[in-house]
């Protein structure tokens, strides 16, 4: 997880400008990948197991592990790390990242650390982000001349994709925190499937009586059959709908 020491006390907007620059041949060249909780996004499993060439389920099993918060329930996906003296990640190879292209949206972002705000209306979306910077002990890459803004940093990483994808798996979080319970095993599970394991969640959409209980329109059913991205997007509807965030579903009428 995030190293909270590391987190510089300064709030940055996308207009902020710093110095950054990481390379083949720094000193400190792959030190950011030994040693590190990665969390992972639904987008960053969506993206990393098409990779692969595997099923959702077999990249969760293979690559990851889950921990759920106490206090919330909530169920988080972390990258495993290799069973070695530094710890590395599983990616990590000789030449650098081996997923580079696929890599997760925490570490497009670093050295930036991002948060999201929710203000006043709690029943809408996130509204806010915020940016900060992580300065690790190890991390030379700040003494280097190249200068960015926060905006062309999350342009060039390609983050700013990965941060559309991802908003509305961040609004569960951000809303549900603020005005619900625990979350219960049954909805733990409900959660992690829909959210995660895309598989086996676009399984229990057609091969359940999922259809015939939620009023889905044939445009709608079509497009989570073809396009993966609408069928995370509809995952996320329907975690809102089961905690009770939203009314994103509708039943059908008997």
């Amino acid at each position: 997880m995030l190293n909270i020491n590391a987190i510089a006390p300064e709030e940055l907007t996308l207009e902020s400008n710093f110095k950054f620059r990481c390379y083949p041949g720094i000193s400190c060249y792959k030190s950011c990948c030994k040693n590190i909780d990665i969390m992972l996004t639904p987008y960053d499993i969506m993206r990393l197991r098409n990779r692969f060439g595997i099923s959702s389920g077999e990249f969760l099993m293979k690559y990851t592990y889950v921990f759920v918060e106490p206090k919330s329930g909530y169920p988080f996906v972390f990258l495993n790390k290799n069973d070695d003296e530094e710890k590395t990640c599983p990616f990590l190879c000789e030449a650098g990242c081996s997923v580079y292209e696929d890599r997760p949206a925490t570490c497009r972002y670093y050295p930036i650390g991002q948060a999201s705000l929710k203000k006043f209306d709690l029943t809408d979306g996130i509204t806010e982000e915020h940016y900060f910077f992580v300065k690790e002990p190890h991390c030379k890459g700040f003494e280097e001349e190249k200068e960015w803004t926060v905006q062309e940093w999350r342009k060039d990483q390609g983050v700013d994709v990965y941060d559309d994808m991802n908003r509305g798996w961040r609004e569960l979080f951000f809303i549900r925190n603020l005005k619900a319970e625990k979350l219960d095993e049954k909805k733990q599970k409900a959660f992690y499937t829909a959210c995660y394991d895309i598989d086996a969640f676009k399984r229990f959409v057609f091969e359940s009586k999922f259809l015939d209980v939620f009023d889905v329109s044939e445009e709608k059913i079509n497009k989570i059959k073809k396009d993966e991205t609408e069928l995370m997007n509809f995952g996320f509807d329907y975690v809102k709908f089961l905690l009770m965030i939203k009314e994103t579903l509708k039943l059908k009428r008997k």
